[in-house]
C-alpha cells in the first residue's frame, strides 16, 4: 500500500489538506485556551493599595440650586467615579469648593480688574473643585483606581443618585 495515492490522500483515506486544516485548528485552540498570555489589563493583582487623593475641576455645570447641590454633595460623602467610560467604584467626597465666576473688566486708566460676573444667565452655572479620596494601586506608570489609570488631565465622570457630570483631574496625590 502506497503512503500517498494519486488524489493526495494519506493511506487512501485522509486528505493531506484536511489533515493540515485540523492541525491549524488544534494549534489555534492550544494558543487561545492553554497559553492565553497577558490579559492586557493595567490592573496589577499583586499590588497593595494605598490611600490617594484626587482633585477634580468641574466648569460650567448647570444646576437650578447651586448651593443646595453643593451641600448635597458634601452630605452624601461618596460618589461613583467612571474613568474612560469604565465604572471604577466609589470614592469619598472629602471637600467641595465653589469657584468664583469672575470677568476681567478694563478700567478707564487702562488697567484690568477682576470682578464678579454680573450676568443673570450665569446664576445657574457653577464652577467647582472636588477633592476625592480612595484606595488605589501604585504602579510604575502611575495610579490605578478601579482598574483604570488615573493621571492629571484624565476626564472623569461623577455619578450619584440625582447627578451625572464630567470633570477633569488636576492633581493626584498618594497619602
Amino acid at each position: 500500500m502506497k503512503l500517498l495515492d494519486s488524489k493526495g490522500r494519506l493511506f487512501g483515506k485522509v486528505s493531506i489538506l484536511d489533515l493540515g486544516a485540523l492541525l491549524v485548528i488544534a494549534m489555534v485552540f492550544v494558543g487561545i485556551f492553554l497559553f492565553p498570555g497577558t490579559s492586557g489589563s493595567v490592573a496589577q493583582i499583586n499590588r497593595p493599595t494605598k490611600p490617594v487623593e484626587v482633585s477634580v475641576i468641574v466648569r460650567g455645570l448647570s444646576v437650578l440650586d447651586p448651593e443646595g447641590f453643593l451641600q448635597n454633595l458634601r452630605e452624601a460623602g461618596k460618589t461613583n467615579i467612571v474613568i474612560r467610560n469604565q465604572p471604577s467604584g466609589q470614592v469619598d467626597v472629602k471637600n467641595v469648593e465653589r469657584l468664583p465666576r469672575t470677568l476681567a473688566i478694563p478700567q478707564p486708566d487702562g488697567s484690568v480688574k477682576e470682578l464678579p460676573d454680573p450676568r443673570a444667565d450665569e446664576l445657574y452655572s457653577i464652577n467647582m473643585m472636588l477633592r476625592l479620596g480612595g484606595e488605589a494601586q501604585i504602579t510604575d506608570n502611575g495610579i490605578v483606581l478601579g482598574g483604570s489609570k488615573l493621571k492629571i488631565g484624565t476626564p472623569v465622570e461623577l455619578e450619584g443618585k440625582s447627578y451625572n457630570f464630567n470633570g477633569s483631574v488636576i492633581n493626584v496625590e498618594t497619602l
